[in-house]
């Protein structure tokens, strides 16, 4: 296929170019490589929070008042693969059902086959299609997350962590990790008993670190399946992305970015290299060994290294 068939926004070739790119094809790679110069407009917003919290409903929220700006939209949402099967649910069309159909609007579903910091590990990628593709706004949305799990970060130009009150887990919800990287908190559900006491909690948090430089990440309530407080949200990210390309966070954000792709690229073709077929059949030999204690895994490990 030809990558300039993304570029004229051919549907079906933005989706055949992003499952060559997941399968690790070689096409796949020709396509990122020819697309890589015409990246670099889109907004790359991350939506992210523990299970429950309402973010596929908030994403779905968001991409309609994105459409009702004139904005064409993209969204990538990742959902927990099965570590028995290898497969996911990738409910998140059905529940988008709304605009699954409009030209202006396209969504990747993706499974994260086992990696964890809440995206799947070709994330960045596809949502670089997305961006060549002439998405102003690229919403990604992360399985539910924990404490550690923050690598949407590194994926995206403003974060938005959601919280909710009464699931019994905010004092978790506040320890070091995710209360690091929201740009955006969002108190959804808000209709609920202790949303107002939350916002407070998550406030004095916020006051305690200040991390953030001089923007100060806004707490905005809203009650998603109504709309309610979904156009604030979206007046709140797009200040703070003017914000991120006036102060140079962004440009500084884009070249860690860079260093990043540049290091797993490195990373993957070097464990491709020490990896052959030779080499994984003489760690398959040498792990009944390990499994017998007849050698440890470190001697079979310089084995493996030094044939």
């Amino acid at each position: 296929m030809d990558f300039k068939d993304v570029l004229k926004g051919n549907k079906r070739a933005i989706a055949r170019a992003m499952s060559l790119i997941e399968d690790d094809d070689p096409q796949g790679l020709r396509i990122l490589r020819a697309l890589h110069k015409h990246t670099g407009k889109a907004h790359i917003v991350g939506v992210t929070g523990a299970p429950g919290v309402g973010k596929s409903t908030l994403v779905y929220r968001m991409a309609k008042a994105l459409r009702k700006r004139g904005e064409r939209v993209g969204i990538v949402a990742v959902d927990p693969s099965s570590p028995f099967t290898g497969g996911a649910l990738l409910g998140d069309r059905i529940r988008m059902m709304g605009i699954a159909t409009d030209p202006e609007v396209f969504i990747r579903s993706m499974g994260t086959r086992g990696c964890l910091g809440g995206l799947a590990r070709k994330t960045y990628e596809v949502v670089k299609v997305l961006d060549a593709w002439g998405a102003d706004t690229i919403l990604v949305e992360t399985v539910g997350t924990g404490q550690a799990e923050v690598d949407v970060v590194q994926a995206v130009q403003t974060c938005i962590v959601l919280l909710v009150s009464g699931l019994g887990d905010e004092v978790q919800t506040f320890k070091a990790g995710i209360m690091e990287i929201g740009d955006i908190f969002v108190v959804n559900k808000a209709d609920r008993g202790g949303a107002d006491r939350l916002v407070l909690e998550v406030k004095a948090m916020l006051e305690l670190g200040q991390a953030h430089g001089k923007w100060e990440p806004p707490i905005i309530k809203t009650i998603a399946t109504e709309d309610s407080g979904v156009e604030e949200l979206i007046d709140g990210m797009k200040k703070h992305y003017g914000s991120a390309k006036e102060t140079g966070i962004l440009r500084r954000k884009c070249i860690e970015r860079a260093m990043l792709d540049i290091e797993d690229i490195v990373r993957d073709r070097m464990m491709a290299g020490l990896l052959t077929p030779k080499k994984k059949f003489l760690m398959k030999v040498l792990s009944k060994a390990v499994a017998e204690k007849r050698m440890d895994p470190y001697e079979a490990a310089e084995k493996v290294l030094c044939k």
